[in-house]
């Protein structure tokens, strides 16, 4: 069982800052990439940040410059750190992890169940 637990939403004015956690638990052998994706009301869920085990990253247009993606290996953990928020950003945000649960374990996408940020104008 592997459960992505994220944490760290909720309400900010425009141009402000949030900083989101996502912690990996349970049976993990390794995981690959991790990242994260946001989905507003009534649009697909679009990605907005990933970073592999080694830390190379890449960043949707809309975000780059502003937002930041990094990840605690040692820790299961990945942060992402939101600065000058504008309001059309409001979504749930979804973590992603590309894991193993063993070594022969082909490497599966688990996601996490969101956490709500809403950004006022």
């Amino acid at each position: 069982q592997v459960q992505l637990v994220e944490s760290g939403g909720g309400l900010v004015q425009a141009g402000g800052s949030l900083r989101l956690s996502c912690a990996a638990s349970g049976r993990i052998f390794s995981i690959n990439d991790m990242g994260w994706y946001r989905q507003a009301p009534g649009k697909q869920r679009e990605l907005v940040a990933t970073i592999t085990s080694g830390g190379s990253t890449i960043y949707a247009d809309s975000v780059k410059g502003r937002f930041a993606i990094v990840r605690d290996n040692a820790k299961n953990t990945v942060y992402l750190q939101m600065n000058s928020l504008k309001p059309d950003e409001t979504a749930v945000y979804y973590c992603n992890a590309d894991l193993k649960t063993s070594r022969i374990a082909v490497p599966k996408a688990y996601w996490g169940r969101g956490t709500q940020v809403t950004v006022s104008s």
